[in-house]
């Protein structure tokens, strides 16, 4: 194709560098804002007041910058048990369901430690909460390992059974909480009993827990695996073509049930993260489409940042402060009810997008006319 004195060809990217990949997404990101600034000229709303108070609030207020690093934990930890399946050519869909099934082994642990105990009860936060931590690992990574078992064994879809397993998990959650149920809340109320006081995860200030350390923390450690560990070579081989990494003496069965049990474990982390850390939660709650949404968000930031761990970072932090300033948003200029989902859903379909121009560029040639 010509324009005006160059000819323009589209080829394929044989390489792609880190700093023109965050330039693809950056304006991948401004396009998105631009495209959604329609939604509030139609709404009567300034478009540069909206983001304004959108990205003030989120990263800027007191009340709002708390809300949006938990949630970027938390998103963090559903990314990367969306990446390390990833990376091995495979698809965790069942972040939902790990976490609800890690977040009922960290309560399992304060069920042992004397049933429903009261808030006012005095128990070693040393001992529990470790406890805690390493069951909510432990129910996510079990719940995964069976995705895995089924997919390396017997190739049974895993995005099938990762969502029928999310139903499963809700279910029981459902059960345990629900009246009669060993979780029960004793105010008859549809969640768990609450945490005691006493093992409140320890925070920064006043409102984030040190859960933010372990998720910066696998950041480092996954791109360790990735960059340098023979374990993250063998399922990044996997992942480019199971059949040669086979043939190569890596076993697809060991691989599969591997990264679904790592991808469950760090999705339980995101169970008790966000039940058994966050200030004001402290229990399990029903709210099965929220925390099914904002792991599913996982997916996406994973997808964009082409699965790695450290790009991941800055992706998370933008659709938590998105998600966040976007609810605040709309009640302060009396918007619709959605803007959050509607805005974060906009920036997501950009970003896919523009994952085209990871792949392929245009070519201007500069050609003499006539010649």
């Amino acid at each position: 194709m010509r324009i005006g004195s160059y000819a323009v060809a589209l080829t394929k990217r044989t390489a792609l560098s880190g700093w023109k990949a965050s330039s693809i997404s950056i304006i991948a990101i401004i396009v998105a804002l631009v495209l959604f600034s329609l939604i509030f000229l139609l709404d009567g709303v300034n478009p540069l007041l909206a983001y304004k108070e959108i990205f003030s609030y989120a990263f800027a207020n007191p009340h709002g910058l708390p809300l949006t690093i938990n949630r970027f934990v938390f998103l963090l930890f559903a990314t990367y048990a969306f990446i390390i399946p990833f990376r091995a050519g495979l698809w965790n869909i069942g972040m939902t369901g790990q976490l609800y099934i890690g977040s009922i082994g960290a309560f399992a642990v304060l069920y042992a430690f004397g049933g429903k105990v009261s808030r006012s009860a005095e128990l070693n936060a040393w001992l529990v909460i470790p406890l805690m931590i390493l069951a909510a690992m432990a129910g996510g990574a079990a719940i995964g390992a069976i995705a895995g078992v089924l997919k390396g064994k017997y190739n049974v879809n895993e995005i099938v059974v990762t969502m029928i397993l999310n139903f499963i998990a809700f279910w029981l959650v459902a059960y345990m909480i629900k009246d009669g149920g060993l979780f029960m809340n004793p105010g008859g109320r549809g969640e768990s009993f609450e945490l005691p006081i006493s093992i409140h995860a320890p925070l920064l200030g006043e409102k984030v827990p040190f859960t933010i350390f372990i998720a910066l923390g696998l950041a480092v450690l996954l791109h360790y695996l990735f960059a340098k560990a023979k374990l993250g070579y063998e399922i990044k081989a996997h992942g480019f073509n199971p059949a040669a990494s086979k043939y190569a003496g890596i076993n697809p069965v060991t691989i599969s049930i591997l990264v679904f049990s790592l991808g469950g474990a760090i999705a339980g982390l995101a169970g008790y993260h966000y039940f058994a850390a966050v200030p004001g939660v402290y229990k399990i709650a029903r709210n099965y489409g929220f925390f099914g949404d904002l792991a599913f968000y996982g997916i996406i930031s994973g997808l964009i940042s082409l699965g790695n761990p450290i790009a991941a970072i800055p992706v998370a932090l933008l659709f938590a402060g998105l998600s966040v300033g976007g609810r605040f948003v709309q009640g302060k200029l009396h918007m619709g009810f959605g803007l959050d989902y509607a805005l974060l859903g906009v920036l997501m379909i950009t970003l896919v997008i523009f994952q085209f121009f990871y792949r392929n560029e245009f070519m201007w040639n500069r050609e003499e006319i006539g010649e």
